[in-house]
């Protein structure tokens, strides 16, 4: 490449606009939510959503690998071949997976038998590598960092928010057992919304799971649609020529 060639690239990067910190926080919440929008991960969000608790467990352990793959990733995106690209990606990802399921064994033990296999298929996890290969490996650290802080936030809202569905209807409670991972102090924590409450098996099985998330889905794809038509009624007041003009006196 020639001298003019790489100063037309310096110029090109000095020129490049500013990260856009409030579109990574809006896509990861909302927009490109990895559950809701990308449907990706699926198989734990439904597998261990049963209750609060297993839920923030499995949605903080995703959230601390995202961040910190999309962090590592960033840092060596320009030293590492694209031939090898994905399995340096894959390996990051289980370094980290493999950091949070012994720390999870140390402090929650209880907690990683009830999550069972899906604290190592974290590696698997689409999001995660997702992240990391269209966003970490072609931004700087700061950017990367919050991608992955974002979507994980966006992904654990989502397993907290259909976990509190299911064990709401299938047991009448909310926050139960959140000792296993807050130790004693959470113990008097348990909520029980519906006292007698007939229990509801449908909502904690495979299938409540499915509906539950349908439900969400729905709810979103809805917001979006009225969202979007009153942003185009809003465009069609202030358009120009959309207004009368009121016209007095004869018409020859």
């Amino acid at each position: 490449m020639s001298d003019n060639n790489l100063a037309a690239d310096s110029a090109t990067e000095t020129t490049k606009p500013t990260t856009d910190y409030a579109e990574i926080v809006y896509n990861g919440i909302w927009k490109n939510n990895p559950a809701l929008v990308q449907l990706l991960g699926l198989c734990p969000l439904l597998a261990v959503t049963s209750t609060v608790v297993n839920a923030i467990g499995l949605g903080l352990a995703t959230l601390v690998v995202l961040v910190g793959s999309n962090i590592a990733v960033s840092l060596i995106r320009n030293y590492v071949a694209d031939a090898v690209r994905l399995p340096a990606f894959v390996m990051i990802i289980a370094s980290f997976t493999t950091c949070i399921e012994l720390l999870m064994q140390a402090y929650t033990y209880e907690l990683y038998q009830i999550l069972g296999i899906f604290i190592p298929l974290i590696v698997t996890n689409c999001a995660i590598l997702g992240r990391a290969d269209a966003f970490a490996s072609r931004n700087p650290v700061l950017p990367s960092a919050l991608d992955g802080f974002m979507m994980g936030l966006g992904f654990m809202f989502i397993l907290v928010l259909l976990g509190g569905m299911r064990e709401l209807i299938g047991q009448g409670t909310l926050f139960s057992d959140m000792s296993l991972l807050l130790g004693d102090v959470a113990i008097h924590w348990k909520w029980i919304v519906f006292s007698d409450y007939n229990e509801v098996l449908f909502a904690i099985l495979p299938p409540g799971a499915f509906i539950g998330l349908g439900i969400l889905i729905a709810l979103k794809n809805y917001w979006d649609l009225k969202e979007k038509a009153r942003i185009e009624a809003q465009k069609e007041k202030t358009a120009p020529g959309s207004k009368r003009v009121r016209v007095t006196g004869n018409v020859a």
